[in-house]
């Protein structure tokens, strides 16, 4: 990363003098400084507005280390709001653009934060590393299979620092359960419970209604097919809207499977593989989607009894209970076991976005880079190719390919429309 130059003061200038101005101090890139002093900030760029950036926002704008520089989206009102959250905390003169390019332009961003819909992750993440910035990118990281592979090819090349999303990795509880399986202290690891819960299905006919203005839609579609407009498709909600379509993500594979099935990947020690087969629910009468991993361990989804925890660790000898904010074994003393230095010990992380800022400082690895993001997004992706078919998918996890398929293994990646090519 370039050091201040009369380049980058020059920037800041004339953004200040055109309205789309920089605020605060002149920033020195931690990276530039080696160890960050006390007036070094980290400049940071907010890509897509939605509903899960509002902590995203106000977190790092929180944060000592961090300057906040730039929004962008593509609702015009969600951009106003985004602006104004950062006014109220003090930053006066905050670029404001629809166009993430001009972020990614801006020498004065160190790192963006990437919380859009997940069919733009890959595009703007990538180009982001291209253009010589660290990323966090919301879960899952991709889409596709293939756009995972890419984003790690794009990390290694650029040699930047990515963060996935997936927060719970930066959780005490979660790193306490991991802890005690990886160590096998409920014995041999048999079946696993996932619970996801539920999305509607998209609407069959869609009510067709006008743009609304200050809403640039095309760009929104970006990479996927073009639909008429209605309000439900491009709806931010926890519950509904987009997270529903196959076309913007892997509706709730990619929603809450994207978290668990990340601690089920980190607990057993696989982050550099993945499950051989997926069944989906309802073929030959499957009552509960599940995926086998090589040695048999069955991970099943929403399967019951959970005991009231969002991820059931089975073993020979015990069980593991966890969810966001308990975690739970049987037997019970189980939980208050104490580690020795001796014992494995995963990454601790005790605040997602602090990792990610001091790696971005340290240049050291994050808890969850891209690398660790694929394979469990890429978990997300085949069960959901599974699930649209009706049909089990065999996978090869060290070839990452779909075996005996040709239809499913054409689902490994899907094509962009003219314009929204993938960056190398």
């Amino acid at each position: 990363m370039k050091s201040v130059s009369h380049t980058r003061r020059q920037f800041l200038k004339t953004s200040i003098a055109a309205g789309a101005a920089v605020a605060g101090p002149q920033i020195v890139a931690a990276e530039t400084l080696g160890k960050p002093g006390a007036n070094s900030r980290i400049g940071m760029g907010f890509i897509g507005m939605g509903l899960i950036s509002g902590s995203h926002l106000k977190t790092f704008a929180g944060m000592d280390e961090v300057q906040p520089l730039a929004v962008c989206d593509v609702k015009k009102w969600q951009l106003e709001k985004a602006a104004g959250v950062l006014k109220q905390r003090g930053f006066k003169d905050i670029q404001t653009t629809a166009r993430y390019e001009e972020i990614l332009s801006n020498p004065a961003i160190d790192a963006v934060c990437v919380t859009t819909p997940d069919h733009w992750h890959a595009s703007i993440a990538i180009a982001a590393m291209k253009a010589g910035k660290d990323v966090y990118v919301e879960k899952p990281m991709t889409l596709t299979i293939e756009e995972g592979k890419a984003m790690i090819a794009a990390e290694k090349k650029y040699g930047r620092i990515v963060q996935v999303g997936t927060q719970q990795r930066s959780s005490v509880y979660f790193r306490i359960a991991a802890n005690l399986v990886r160590n096998g202290l409920i014995g041999e690891v048999k079946e696993i419970y996932a619970g996801l819960g539920s999305f509607p299905m998209p609407p069959v006919k869609e009510k067709v209604a006008r743009v609304p203005d200050g809403f640039d839609y095309d760009r929104w579609l970006g990479p996927t097919p073009f639909y008429d407009y209605s309000d439900n498709r491009v709806k931010g909600s926890y519950g509904s809207g987009w997270r529903c379509y196959w076309e913007y993500g892997s509706r709730k594979f990619g929603d809450w499977g994207a978290h668990h099935f990340d601690i089920i990947q980190w607990a057993l020690d696989r982050d550099d593989t993945g499950p051989v087969e997926y069944i989906p629910k309802g073929f030959e009468g499957t009552e509960h989607h599940h995926f086998r991993y090589a040695d048999g361990i069955k991970v099943w989804r929403d399967k019951k009894p959970n005991h009231g925890a969002m991820i059931r660790f089975i073993g020979t000898e015990g069980e593991v209970h966890v969810s966001r904010g308990k975690v739970a074994t049987s037997p019970k003393e189980l939980v208050r076991h104490k580690f020795k230095d001796s014992d494995i010990q995963v990454y601790e992380s005790k605040n997602h976005r602090q990792n990610f800022l001091s790696s971005i400082k340290s240049r050291k690895p994050t808890i969850c880079p891209a690398t660790v993001g694929h394979r469990s997004g890429t978990i997300c992706q085949l069960a959901g190719i599974a699930e649209r078919l009706v049909q089990p998918i065999k996978w090869d996890p060290k070839a990452e390919k779909i075996i005996g398929n040709e239809k499913a293994a054409a689902m490994q990646d899907r094509k962009r429309r003219k314009g929204y090519e993938l960056p190398v």
